[in-house]
């Protein structure tokens, strides 16, 4: 009798895994979501007896078996869709575990990586992390490169840019530049100046995305602005004539998930059209920014018994599908029913950042926790310098690494400069050489602030007193 393909033999036990949603569930490094979906493996002997199961299995499984039924799902259908069977190609004969070791080889280089980027589905990036220690994370995220552009060039080598995020808890315009001009003078902006609003409808969406636009224009900053706000509400300030850079989704790994956004395929696709007719890019076209977050799709009730993390890497095709300028996993914002400790916050965020590089996305990370989670900042000091070292596009700036309006911790303007320093990062080259005009930053390396607020920063600060 033929052994069950989805089973694994420790000693006397033999694990059998139902079908492959539970072997990619079972095979999980913990976390406490799988626990509360009741997904995760009972012991740690059967997560490795998963995690060798899943290592056997080829990698063209995931090709013939949905873990969510392709007439089910518009997400799956996608993923299947738009396969490129000629960038799997290379890969097409290796199992999960042949997979792994070729990623790490020597051998293997960005050009090959990005090659193959349109051929590698999400099931198959969470399946090859499952069974990846974080170094292995780290080397080959290092390994792969997304460039993106609008007004400025972000993802080069050698680069990590920051979104400066001036949040308010009454969107307080005199705050809020405060913050902006706080930030710029650490150096931090060249992703993107992104507000959450606290008053979330059109009239204060076009009021925010035309002071910010203002203040870019007036000092000739090369960023992007974007307002946080439900795409419905950016199509319709496109359609009042807003200056809007930058289209801005929460979206998710299921259909479900992100009906619960209030989103669709077909409107995130009305959404970008909206902003690349307005032609505001300077360098490039792309459009969209997108978060994600493991956990999103459980607390919706819209995860389908799939693991968490598995329900995150499938976002990346929403993304994927759309160009998008920034993706960013906010890994430990949702709370600790999802991500208990920093441990599994780390965790979660080389994954995310693996699994969204591997996908061919410009991947960026919300190093954050909430504050009755068991992490504290020197958990996030260790995943902002790991994700630095593994090539992350851009991190978060917040004055003192405490966002007073969304009321979580996160980093600052301080650790994006921390990190610049140690790992001799710089930003994006346009923003770099504004910040040289300016004064802000000396030229040369290492990056280091100048010693004087600039000039016409002097005038702008005197009336925020």
């Amino acid at each position: 009798m033929p052994a069950h393909p989805y089973s694994h033999t420790i000693g006397p036990h033999t694990y059998t895994f139902r079908d492959l949603k539970d072997l990619m569930a079972r095979a999980t490094p913990l976390r406490s979501g799988d626990l509360l979906a009741g997904v995760a493996a009972q012991s740690e002997q059967e997560r490795v007896a998963a995690q060798m199961a899943l290592a056997a299995l080829p990698l063209a499984t995931f090709l013939n078996e949905a873990l969510i039924p392709y007439e089910d799902d518009e997400i799956t259908r996608l993923i299947i869709d738009s396969h490129d069977s000629a960038a799997f190609a290379p890969v097409s004969h290796l199992t999960v575990g042949d997979f792994r070791n070729w990623l790490l080889s020597d051998t293997v280089t960005c050009t090959e990586l990005t090659a193959l980027a349109p051929g590698i589905t999400p099931e198959m990036a969470a399946a090859v992390s499952k069974i990846m220690r974080n170094q292995d994370l780290i080397l080959v995220a290092k390994k792969c490169r997304v460039v993106t552009q609008f007004r400025n060039t972000l993802g080069l080598e050698g680069r990590l840019a920051t979104r400066l995020q001036p949040n308010h808890p009454t969107d307080d315009a005199t705050g809020i530049a405060a913050s902006l001009l706080d930030g710029l003078l650490y150096g931090s902006g060249d992703a993107v100046i992104g507000i959450n609003p606290a008053t979330d409808n059109v009239p204060q969406v076009i009021k925010l995305v035309t002071m910010v636009n203002d203040i870019i224009q007036r000092y000739g900053i090369p960023t992007q602005s974007c307002v946080l706000t439900h795409v419905t509400n950016t199509i319709e300030a496109i359609g009042r004539g807003a200056p809007v850079d930058l289209v801005f989704q929460s979206i998710g790994g299921t259909e479900a998930t992100n009906r619960s956004f209030g989103v669709s395929l077909s409107l995130l696709a009305e959404a970008r059209q909206a902003a690349l007719s307005l032609q505001r890019g300077t360098v490039g076209d792309n459009v969209m920014y997108f978060e994600t977050g493991q956990g999103s799709a459980l607390s919706a009730n819209a995860h389908h018994g799939l693991d968490q993390q598995t329900c995150e890497v499938r976002a990346y095709a929403v993304a994927r599908h759309f160009k998008p300028l920034l993706v960013n996993t906010v890994v430990g914002f949702i709370g600790p029913e999802y991500l208990f400790d920093g441990k599994q916050i780390v965790r979660a965020g080389l994954e995310d950042h693996f699994c969204g590089k591997l996908l061919g996305l410009p991947m960026g990370c919300d190093v954050c926790y909430t504050n009755h989670a068991e992490a504290d900042q020197n958990d996030m000091d260790n995943l902002l310098t790991l994700l630095g070292v593994a090539g992350c596009n851009f991190v978060m700036g917040i004055p003192g690494s405490d966002d007073i309006m969304l009321n979580y911790q996160t980093t600052s303007f301080h650790d994006a400069l921390y990190a610049r320093r140690v790992l001799g990062l710089r930003p994006a080259p346009e923003f770099e050489a504004w910040l040289q005009q300016m004064g802000i930053v000396r030229p040369g390396a290492p990056f280091q602030l100048g010693a004087d607020v600039p000039p016409a920063f002097q005038t702008a600060l005197r009336s925020l007193r």
